[in-house]
């Protein structure tokens, strides 16, 4: 199996390795919900979880100084964070969710990890939904991990600020993709956080992340999610950089070019939440009414 198509692994692979038992292997449970959903993570890991998974608390896994939403921390606490999971340097670790649409969560901790400079890490194609569907067992049983001594090594050069994206609206040295879906995108469908308006940054490409999953909830096939690239005007051979709109779902758009064959794109960590913000309203590209003018550039 390539390092390319590792970065999506399927259940029976999943399950044929943990009956092999591998010293190196680390499934992480890394379930989070927006909270209009109202469903509890760490409560449904408790009820039932692919048998040998640790939980990964995404709230907590964050810089919990930002005001905005699950920003990544540094690398001493992301390091020290791994290690309470008992997570070595060397482990496969596989990463899957809950999401009802199959995956949703778990992409934006795959590329956590190799961010901090970990490369042998995996997204459950399907998620927790389609182990289930698959006929794989799932279990209350909680394993206690012993902790271990993880060294992460952050890469600076897939994280964008924000004034490097703003910079970019002049330069264009880099694409940018947006995953969010099209009508808030657009600014015609309202944003899930408060103060926010929707739109989009100026010069960005829209491809909505649902638009990569197949009804079953997995990533659509490899022909498939590189005509998604095409169609949208994306070229995979220049540098990008995804964003949506808490670099959650971003980065299905990041997996999906590692798929194809670009693993070097970077994320606009602080999103469209950030972008709006601080951006003055003529750089808020809206169908809608677009920013308010109390907002004003910082």
């Amino acid at each position: 199996m390539s390092l390319h198509s590792r970065a999506l692994v399927t259940t029976k692979w999943l399950f044929d390795a943990l009956k092999a038992r591998p010293n190196n292997l680390r499934v992480l449970d890394a379930s989070w919900y927006l909270p209009k959903l109202r469903r509890n993570s760490a409560s449904d890991f408790r009820k039932g979880h692919i048998p040998g998974a640790v939980y990964l608390d995404l709230i907590r896994c964050c810089d919990q100084t930002s005001p905005l939403d699950h920003m990544l921390p540094s690398a001493e606490d992301f390091s020290e964070y791994a290690s309470r999971l008992g997570i070595p340097n060397s482990a496969h670790v596989v990463v899957y969710d809950g999401s009802e649409q199959g995956v949703f969560s778990a992409p934006r901790v795959w590329w956590m990890f190799r961010v901090f400079g970990h490369r042998d890490v995996s997204v459950l194609d399907g998620g927790l939904n389609g182990w289930v569907r698959d006929g794989y067992p799932v279990t209350e049983e909680r394993d206690k991990p012993e902790p271990t001594e993880y060294q992460a090594a952050f890469n600076r050069t897939w994280v964008k600020t924000y004034e490097e994206i703003l910079d970019n609206i002049e330069t264009k040295e880099f694409q940018v993709v947006d995953a969010r879906p099209a009508g808030r995108f657009r600014g015609t469908e309202p944003e899930p956080r408060d103060n926010t308006e929707p739109g989009h940054i100026p010069g960005s490409i829209n491809i909505p992340f649902t638009t990569l999953l197949a009804p079953s909830g997995q990533f659509l096939p490899l022909d498939e999610l590189r005509t998604r690239f095409q169609q949208a005007g994306v070229d995979l051979r220049r540098p990008l950089c995804v964003t949506c709109g808490a670099a959650v779902t971003a980065c299905h758009i990041a997996l999906a070019a590692h798929v194809c064959g670009q693993p070097n794109v970077s994320i606009y960590d602080g999103g469209w939440s950030e972008f709006y913000t601080r951006a003055a309203p003529e750089q808020v590209i809206s169908e809608g009414r677009g920013k308010r003018r109390q907002y004003t550039a910082r």
